[in-house]
Parts: structure tokens; sequence; C-alpha cells
């Protein structure tokens, strides 16, 4: 593609730091080398990664510059070097670049959308073409705040060339002005013979990492082109601390870090509450079990604790908070295997019984005075029973917890509404973490409790002279956990200053913490290991970061101030936020074409596809690895019946029947279709759901039970559970989890056209087995697709574009449909491309093939 727009995804919370690897995805006659080359002073890393190669061959050649980047990181810097005449990346304003994709696009340029993330890694990809015997060289700086966790700070870099390198080098500089104890570096590729390539020294502040192996050194084996460098190379270190903190001063700024040793440890009242919900059955219920037991291995005899279950009801452990001895350990871990799976998913009422079971055992001094009260609650889905409202959920919480305890919200899978665990989260001082369900789920779980097992401190205040700072980062805390570390940064309003005084309060197990010191401004002299001005621009840093993260829970004019104050700093110090983009100019056939890369947010992330039918019928498959969609009509005859889904192995089969308009619209080249009557059956509960504009049938083999949309019902029996939504919806969750959602349409009755219809969405679909097909069940399975040569089409709102998608090339159209989950009025517009000619080249076969004769 000319044009690029590079998307990648922001902030986790996480002490490691990705150090990037280039990934050449093309064959060059000389891959000459890479360089990751990194400086950290003082926890702030400065990294810049350069590839250099030359093509020896004839013709000219597309060449991809392919990094991964920690989530935590701003990209501040991009630059293309070819054959000595250098093309540079400039940050602008998000909403001013993307009108320059767009004036590109409209004057028939094509475009790329290059994205992809994984755990805690983004990645940032551009491709350029080179002539023969040019040569090419990219540069990428980023820039990042190293956060200390388990005693130590950690860099992790993804090694993964895919073919042998002339010159690799990772090189590291650590520059730590309280000195430093220890460093490490170790690397899950390196062979006996590579262990030796691996150069280790630190004194006093310094500290140095190299890695350098041959070619030879490189080879899987002698004979070998195939590269042995291909995993995970990780860097840690650690700090002296003679005193609790240390505050560093440089040129009217100043960064106090404060991490206290050798106190003794809180005990910490800890409530657990589960999402045990049908969609948890199988691998995610046992994942969850084995890390729970583990956690009760490490719960200590002084800590109170509680589990909370929710699925369409709440239930409890105990009524109220336990001591953690061994015989209750016992009778928990007994409690704990016998957990199930099922229902529907009541997160308000589960979050609810333990901030009561809390508030009650403070009101009863059952537990310590100066004890660490926390809430850890773990869900795969969204709330759909109960109070399924989020922002009342939020607001309730919120209410609920009132500033007391601290909020950790682990969302597993990829079901959750991320964004909103998050704002309630961060609303209540805690944070939102993923859990991905992959085989190591359960260390997952026992890793995030390891990292606020051990509080030391809680209510942790760090305070300075008011009318000698201005601009200063988050400095209040709601606790201090240990083996982690606190960082303030300010600017002075005196320039010049080079002194401070610090008052550090906190409350410990047995007496206040209480630290007031004057500090004085050392001079640095070892320039050679300090970037820049390297305070200012950690301070820029650590305060964008956080004006970020008050965004997420602020509304109305606050959210404007914030987002001002972020944007004005992200543009001034040249980071790559989600509020601006750089703007990348490459060469392409003797005319410079803009691409852009951008940092979205972490909040917009399911990763399996999200299925809809709404409207004529319109079929919505998300793409989420894309964060895309596409979108297809049938356009059929009212009275044809079509398999949407069909599942042999859980028996789920879903059919749809067509109704049109009340008559003929003769000014319509095609007559709209609609979804009039669905059929949602499972053949191994023996059960038939029969849903119409007008009533909701239920048959249980012989037996039958009626319902109209004038009902509010919840219906609970073996393997299923249905909600009928007064008027709006209904929700049906069976068998291995799977749920539907049905979304009523209700029409003027006397209107001269249309007539009431339904829609259709599909949740937790990775509950269906990979057999699963019709219609939409054939996109349960990952689809990717290709998006070339946009160009102008005939609606001057609506771009064509050439689509390659399971081999082969469509012409395909840029436009909206409605998701009427939340708003069923209304609707929410979703962006797509449109596939013509009832989805011909994206379905199977043809939309005949899914004509069935009967609703089951």
């Amino acid at each position: 593609p000319n044009f690029l727009w590079f998307s990648c995804w922001p902030l986790l919370l996480t002490s490691i730091n990705y150090f990037p690897l280039c990934q050449w995805l093309c064959t060059l006659e000389s891959y000459r080398g890479m360089k990751i080359d990194s400086k950290v002073t003082s926890r702030f890393a400065h990294n810049v990664i350069t590839s250099r190669a030359v093509n020896r061959g004839n013709v000219s050649k597309e060449v991809f510059f392919d990094v991964d980047l920690p989530k935590t990181a701003f990209i501040t810097n991009f630059s293309m070097t070819i054959d000595g005449v250098t093309y540079p990346g400039t940050i602008k304003e998000k909403e001013a670049a993307k009108k320059q994709y767009e004036k590109a696009v409209s004057r028939g340029q094509t475009a790329g959308l290059v994205k992809a993330s994984g755990r805690k890694t983004e990645k940032f990809t551009v491709s350029v073409n080179i002539k023969a015997a040019s040569k090419v060289t990219f540069e990428l700086t980023y820039e990042e705040l190293l956060k200390r966790q388990f005693g130590k700070y950690e860099m992790f870099i993804k090694v993964k060339p895919k073919q042998l390198v002339k010159d690799f080098e990772i090189e590291v500089d650590i520059f730590e002005p309280q000195g430093i104890t220890e460093l490490e570096a170790e690397g899950t590729f390196i062979t006996n013979e590579l262990q030796n390539t691996i150069k280790k020294s630190f004194s006093g502040k310094k500290g140095h990492i190299s890695f350098k192996p041959t070619l030879d050194q490189q080879r899987r084996c002698p004979s070998c082109s195939e590269s042995v460098l291909d995993g995970d190379f990780t860097v840690r270190y650690d700090v002296k601390r003679t005193t609790p903190d240390n505050l560093q001063i440089v040129n009217g700024y100043f960064v106090h870090f404060f991490a206290p040793t050798n106190l003794p440890k809180l005990s910490k009242n800890i409530i657990f509450v589960l999402d045990t919900s049908g969609s948890m059955s199988g691998r995610e219920i046992e994942q969850t079990k084995e890390a729970l037991l583990k956690i009760l291995d490490d719960i200590k005899e002084d800590d109170f604790f509680n589990i909370i279950l929710f699925d369409s009801e709440i239930s409890t452990w105990k009524e109220t908070l336990i001591k953690a001895s061994p015989e209750n350990l016992d009778e928990a871990r007994k409690f704990v295997r016998q957990i199930s799976a099922q229902g529907l998913t009541n997160l308000h009422g589960g979050l609810m019984r333990g901030i009561d079971i809390l508030n009650a055992a403070h009101e009863e001094n059952l537990v310590p005075k100066r004890s660490a009260s926390i809430i850890i609650m773990l869900t795969d889905g969204q709330p759909n029973v109960g109070v399924s409202n989020t922002q009342e959920i939020e607001k309730s919480v919120k209410k609920a917890i009132d500033g007391r305890y601290t909020l950790y919200n682990l969302g597993f899978g990829s079901g959750v509404d991320y964004g909103f665990l998050e704002r309630m989260a961060l609303e209540n001082k805690g944070l939102a973490r993923r859990i991905y369900p992959d085989s190591d789920a359960a260390l997952q779980l026992q890793g995030f409790y390891d990292e606020v097992s051990n509080p030391m401190l809680i209510d942790v205040e760090l305070n300075y002279p008011e009318n000698e700072i201005s601009d200063l980062t988050t400095n209040s805390f709601k606790h201090f956990y240990d083996g982690s570390e606190i960082v303030v940064a300010g600017r002075f309003v005196d320039s010049n200053q080079n002194h401070l005084s610090v008052d550090v309060r906190g409350e410990g197990v047995s007496m206040d913490f209480f630290d007031l010191s004057e500090q004085t401004a050392q001079a640095f002299q070892e320039q050679q290991y300090i970037f820049g001005e390297y305070i200012e621009r950690l301070w820029a840093y650590l305060t964008i970061e956080q004006l970020l993260e008050k965004r997420i829970t602020a509304t109305g004019e606050e959210k404007e101030n914030l987002t001002a104050q972020a944007l004005a700093l992200s543009l001034m110090y040249k980071f790559v936020t989600p509020l601006t983009s750089m703007v990348v100019t490459k060469p392409e056939e003797d005319e410079n074409e803009e691409g852009i890369a951008d940092k979205p947010t972490e909040a917009v992330s399911p990763e399996t596809s999200e299925l809809l039918i709404d409207g004529d019928p319109h079929f919505i498959i998300s793409v989420p690895q894309k964060k895309d969609a596409i979108c297809f009509n049938i356009n059929e005859n009212p009275g044809m019946i079509l398999n949407l889904i069909n599942d042999p192995v859980t028996g789920i089969t879903v059919n749809g029947e067509l109704i049109g308009d009340k008559r003929v619209n003769s000014n319509a080249k095609i007559q709209n279709s609609y979804f009039g009557k669905l059929g949602i059956a499972n053949k191994h509960l023996d059960v038939k759901l029969t849903v119409t504009p007008e009533r909701i049938t239920i048959e249980n083999g012989d037996e039958k039970t009626g319902f109209t949309w004038l009902d509010s019902v919840t219906l609970q029996q073996a393997g299923l559970t249905l909600i009928i939504n007064r008027k709006k919806n209904l929700v049906l969750s069976m068998g291995s989890g799977v749920s539907f959602v049905v979304v009523l349409h209700q029409v003027w009755k006397k209107h001269p056209l249309h007539q009431d219809f339904l829609g259709l969405y599909t949740l937790k679909s990775d509950k269906l087995s990979e057999q699963t097909h019709g219609l939409l069940g054939q996109f349960f399975r990952p689809i990717d697709f290709t998006i070339l040569e946009i160009h102008p089409g005939s609606d001057p709102k609506k771009p064509d574009a050439t689509m390659i998608v399971k081999n082969n090339e469509l012409t395909v159209t840029r436009g909206w449909q409605k998701d009427y989950r939340r708003d069923p009025a209304h609707g929410v517009d979703v962006p797509c491309w449109f596939v013509h000619d009832n989805g011909a080249g994206l379905i199977d076969g043809v939309h005949t093939d899914y004509i069935v004769s009967s609703l089951f």
C-alpha cells in the first residue's frame, strides 16, 4: 500500500519493558544489520532501533520494518533513509492526521491499515519499495518508564529476526544514581555456545549488557540457514536503597522514588468475587479453580478472606470474612473444588455482596484496623441479569465502596466489556487486567494475586511545599506493595531551585510511617549515560499517562480539560499517544505519500468474532484482529427459511424465516426483507425455542410453555436459562455456555409499509465447536482479509476497495450497519466493508445452499 495507517494498543500496568525486534518479511540479497540501543537513566528508558538492508537484486522489492513495542511505551520518532535521503515522521493531533488520510483516499490513493497486539506488546509495521542496488535504514525511537515489580526492574526483548543477520546487536546501558546492586540477562533461546556472547558488567552507578552473536553462532546447525534467535531476551536489575526514598533534581524538574524496605507486612482482608455463569464452563472454570487453590496456599494466617460466586444467583462460602486458619483454608479448598458453572451473569449482585461483607467486617471490628481491604473480581462476560446497565453498576459500586477499599477487575477472555471493567476499577483506586484464555491462564491469575498479596503501607501521601511546586503528578496512593515503587515527578516554580523538602506519610502495621527530609540535587558527571533532559521527559511521560487514565472515568468539561492537557503535552514532547498520530512520509512512484502511526486504547477489544443479524437482514461479522467488520445482505423472498447456525457437536441449530414489508415498494429495486421468526434448538437438551415479534414459545420434549413480549420472565432449568426483558429483548444461555440475544423491533402499528421484526446477536461463540457452520456459524472460525486500492465509489461518503478474502478478490464498499443491542430504538453505527451479491466470495458456496425446509 502507498498509504499506511499504523495502529497499536496502549497502556497496561506492567513492570516489563519490551524491546522490539525487526522482522524482514521479504527476501533481500543482503540484510546488513539490526541494532537495539537502550539507555536507561533513573528507570526512564530511551530506546532506538535501527535496521539496515541493501537490495542487491536487479528488481525493486518491498521491505517491511516490523517491530514489537511495549504497550506502556510512547513512540517519539521514526524515519526512513533511502540512498542517503531521509524521510522523517512528524507528530500531529489525531484529527489533523486523519484528515490527511481521508484526503489521500479521496484522491484515489490506496491505504493500508496495519495493526496487531500481543498480551503486553503492540506491533509497529511499515513497508517501503526499494529499487535495485538501493540501501534503506529504518530508525524508530520510543520511551517509557520502567516499573518495579517483585523487587526488580525488567526489560524484555522479543528476538525473532526470521533469518541470519550479519550485524545483530543488543546494547543496554543503565545509569542509576542510587547505584546498581544486581544485574542479570538471560534468553529462552540461549544455547551453551551463545551463553558466552552475553556480556554483562556493573559497578557503582553504571551497568552494561551486550549481545552480539556472529552469523555462525546464529545458525541452528553448522550447515543451516535458519536462525536460532527465536524467543525472549530478558534484562533485570535493582538499585541500592540506603534510605526509603531518593530524590533527583535536574533543570527545574524533580523525580521522587519511594520504596521502603524491611517493613512488616500488613494483614489483608480479601474478597474473591468470581463469575460462575454458564459461559465459564469447561477450561475457564477449571483454570480459575486451579489458580484459587494455589492462592489459598499462599494466604497468610493473619489474613481474612471470603469467596463470592455469581451466576444468575449469588452464593457465598461464608456470611462474613473468615480468618485464614489452616482449618478454614482446608474448608475453603473443599468449597472451591465443588464450584461449577451455569446460568447467566449477575455481576452487580456479586460485587455488592462482597462490598457488604467488607463493610460489615469493618463496622463490627472483625478485622484489624490497620489492614488492607481488597476486592478481586473475575468475569468472562457482560452483566445480563439483575442490574445490567453498566453505568448504574459503576455508580452503585463507587457509592458502596466510598474510597475505603481497592477494586481489581480481571477480564477473562474476549467477551468482557473491558472499558466498563477498567472504569469501575479506576474509580475505586484499582486497575483492570486482561486474563488471556490460554493454557497458562491459571498462572496469569496467580501472578496477578502475587502482585497485590503483600501490602506494606496504606494511604500513602508524598507532600511537597505547595508554593515551590507546580504540575505535580499523582502523589497519594491507597496501597504500597512489597517489591514495588512509588514514583512522583513535578516541576519547580523557580527553575533554578536545586533542593526540596519531602514529607511522606502512610499507615503501617503498628505505627504511622513518617519521613521528613530535605534533599539537594546532585551533579551527574556521566553524561555519556544520560540522554537529554531525562527528568523533564520522565515528568511529561508520567503526567500524560496519568491524564489519559483520569480521562477514562471523566465526563463533560472535566474530560475536555484532561484531553486538552494531555494533547498539549503529547505534541510538545513529541509522544505518539491515543490523542496524537505520527504522519510518515514515504516515497512511492516519485510522489510522496503519507502514512499514520496511531496508538488507540485497550478498551476496544474482543478477540473472537461477534456475529449479528439485524435489519434487512444485515449480517455483520466483527474481525477483532483487524479491529474492523465485514457485512453482507441476503436478498430472498418472504417465507424463505435460512440456516444460520448448525453445530453437530453441541447439537445447537438456529434457523430464521424471512418476512417482507406489508406491500411491495414500487420505488425500490430490491424489496426489504427481515427475520420475522427464529427457531433455536438444542438436540442434546431436547429443547426448541420459537421467537416471533408476538410470542416466545419454549418446547421441552412434549411440554410447551408460551410467553408474550409483555412478560418479564427468568426461566431456569437444567442446562438452560431464558430471560425475557419486557418489550425489549430476550437472552438465551444453554449447554456449553453459548448465549444468544434476540432484539424485538416494533414499528408504528399503522405504518403503511414496515412491520415488526427480530434481530439476532451471538455471545460466547467460542463455546461452539470448530465444526459449526451456517450463514453465520461459518464465521465463528477466524477469518482474515486484506483491503487494497481504496478509491472513491458511487457514493462520495462510501469509498470502494478491493478485498482479498478466502483467495477471492472482491469489490467492497465502506459503509455502516446498525447494532441495536444497547439502543433498540436508534442503534449504534458499526463501520464495515460491505460485500455485494448476497455475500458471494465471502460465504462458503452460494446463499441458496443455506435454504432449509422448516424452522427446525
